[in-house]
């Protein structure tokens, strides 16, 4: 009897928590329910993305002789680099969000809507920093269907979510699972590493295709998997949306690039051993190892040994979670830092400002011949710091670009690396590496920071 009684009373009591919370199956009828009405509320919104280029290929006339062709047919000529991934559009003008990985280094885009029309896309934004990119379909249509944008920071884990996409070119798919992480940072993918993570059946040419709610609302763009065999295991990650917003936004407002608040200090995890040294109870949260000069950090009275533990009240286990949640956001106005300080709690308050161009970046590509042609230099300030990942630097000369077969790319010049000298003359700004690479000495000696470790090489001339 008592039993029964408290059954009675836990399903008199489910209604008004299912309300209250979250909405769960409470008997085998609502478990055999459809996804359909979810279904067919997003899929209209998700496309199929054909991206390529053409690799133009040396000629040798020999190819143009008749004989030639005659007994072993016509030269091949250029050749196609083709990519395959999905999409959402998130507007009704047409603005596609896609992957910036589906669409890097090429040059023509076609989009397949679920209606069958196959439409021409432009790339009107790239920022592989949270390799993110945005299409816009050339149409006199304005009237796209459109996905709505949810919040990814009110999901849980265990809530149900769908993928939409084109795995493997044979056609929209949809499978469906749950949200089996949140904050899965250090994934390697992007630099705003800070993932959900589903079990929902993702495989190649679903990048850059839709995970929804049951709301049929987007909650993550579909990125990569973990897998040893190429094909889904059940881990699959996806952008949060609130990280896609400030994309879509930037694209709206005409921008060519994102640009995001910058803290103005370096971050490093917190490990077991340091969070013990510092008297804390477990080790999450991101320790301040630097606050540069005059920046945002140093303005709100952030200080070297501080352990950022949340930003605006959204909890940041480590350095990815304090980036991905500034990144999040929008220019001006502050955010609040809760920071662990010699065992205390405070709050510092943080201006959202983007990194200052200081000095000018003077982007110019090398030519000539010289070891260097092929490249593109920068010169180093917070702005492109952070815009193109460089590592270990604050001033000199940085690679962010190596042209394909050229004469850099066989002397083994990456992006990323800092430009410290040639044949013993200090490279402090790009057009002093443009004067050297001008000269044609007997002998090249240069030197260079990769990742913080300097390397020095003689090429002979």
């Amino acid at each position: 009897m008592f039993r029964s009684l408290v059954a009675a009373l836990i399903l008199l009591a489910a209604p008004a928590y299912a309300e209250a919370q979250k909405l769960v199956p409470q008997s085998r009828a609502e478990v055999g329910l459809s996804f359909a009405p979810v279904v067919k509320k997003a899929a209209p919104a998700v496309v199929n993305v054909y991206a390529q280029r053409i690799e133009r290929q040396a000629r040798n006339p020999i190819f143009d002789d008749p004989i030639f062709q005659r007994f072993f047919g016509q030269h091949p000529g250029n050749q196609t680099a083709q990519s395959l991934g999905s999409g959402v559009i998130v507007d009704a003008s047409g603005l596609v969000v896609t992957n910036h990985h589906v669409i890097e280094g090429m040059t023509s885009v076609k989009v397949a809507l679920a209606d069958r029309r196959e439409l021409p896309a432009e790339i009107v934004l790239r920022d592989p920093r949270s390799d993110l990119a945005i299409l816009r379909i050339k149409s006199d249509d304005k009237n796209f269907p459109v996905l709505e944008m949810g919040d990814s920071d009110a999901i849980e884990v265990g809530d149900l979510a769908l993928a939409i996409g084109d795995p493997f070119g044979v056609g929209q798919t949809v499978t469906q699972g749950i949200v089996s992480a949140l904050a899965r940072t250090q994934i390697g993918i992007s630099d705003y590493g800070f993932f959900i993570q589903t079990d929902a059946a993702i495989n190649p040419g679903n990048s850059g295709g839709a995970l929804v709610d049951m709301n049929a609302r987007l909650i993550g763009i579909n990125s990569a998997i973990f897998s040893q065999s190429g094909g889904s295991v059940g881990i699959g990650f996806a952008i949060p949306v609130n990280m896609v917003k400030n994309v879509v936004a930037a694209a709206k407002n005409g921008g060519k690039e994102v640009r995001r608040p910058w803290l103005g200090a370096s971050l490093q995890n917190l490990t077991r051993e340091l969070a013990e040294s510092l008297g804390l109870d477990r080790p999450a949260g991101a320790v301040v190892t630097e606050v540069f000069p005059r920046g945002p950090a140093e303005e709100g009275g952030l200080k070297q040994g501080d352990v950022i533990v949340a930003v605006d009240g959204q909890e940041a286990a480590d350095a990815g979670g304090v980036g991905y949640r500034l990144g999040a956001k929008a220019l001006e106005g502050t955010a609040s830092l809760s920071v662990r300080r010699d065992g205390k709690s405070l709050v510092v308050p943080l201006a959202l400002i983007a990194a200052p161009e200081r000095p000018a970046r003077e982007t110019i590509r090398i030519k000539g011949d010289s070891p260097f042609s092929g490249v593109t230099v920068v010169n180093i300030s917070p702005a492109t710091v952070e815009e193109f990942s460089i590592a270990n630097a604050k001033e000199g000369v940085a690679v962010v670009d190596v042209e394909d077969n050229s004469p850099a790319a066989v002397v083994g010049f990456k992006k990323g690396d800092i430009i410290v000298s040639v044949n013993g003359g200090k490279i402090a700004a790009t057009r002093d590496l443009d004067r050297a690479a001008a000269q044609q000495p007997y002998v090249w000696r240069l030197t260079i920071n990769r990742g913080g470790q300097v390397i020095t090489s003689v090429i002979g001339g």
